[in-house]
């Protein structure tokens, strides 16, 4: 199974982000929790890049590949914003209040948790994120 996706940098796209993700857990036969947690992550990491990626007011297309060969379902995020390594990010030390921890990284800590595999590559002023999760079907 392949399928891709190429939306706008807009807010309003991130509904076609979990269309996407609904067809690929129906059609790889995914559960429910599952199905959440890759929702969680894909919109979290294409919520950053819509976000934070581009000055205010750029126009830019971001693209979504998701690969399954039914052991492992590989997405790869790439868009062409300002370089950024979310692998590199701190992880967010839990044990520290809420109230006293610097802002951000929650997300991507989350991503990290739920993907078995998180990496990062520029590549040809395009930002690539590779994200696997191993299917126990």
């Amino acid at each position: 199974m392949k399928r891709e996706l190429t939306i706008k940098n807009d807010e309003s796209e991130l509904m076609k982000v979990s269309g996407f993700v609904e067809e690929i857990v129906d059609e790889l036969g995914l559960d429910m929790e599952l199905a959440m947690n890759l929702q969680l992550v894909l919109e979290e990491m294409v919520s950053n890049v819509i976000f934070y990626a581009y000055p205010e007011g750029t126009s830019s297309e971001i693209t979504l590949v998701a690969e399954s060969d039914g052991k492992e379902l590989t997405f790869l995020l790439s868009d062409k914003g300002e370089a950024f390594d979310p692998t590199m990010k701190q992880d967010v030390d839990l044990d520290v209040n809420p109230m006293d921890r610097e802002q951000g990284g929650l997300g991507i800590f989350i991503v990290k948790n739920i993907m078995n595999e998180v990496t990062y590559q520029r590549l040809e002023g395009k930002n690539l994120l590779t994200m696997k999760k191993f299917l126990n079907k």
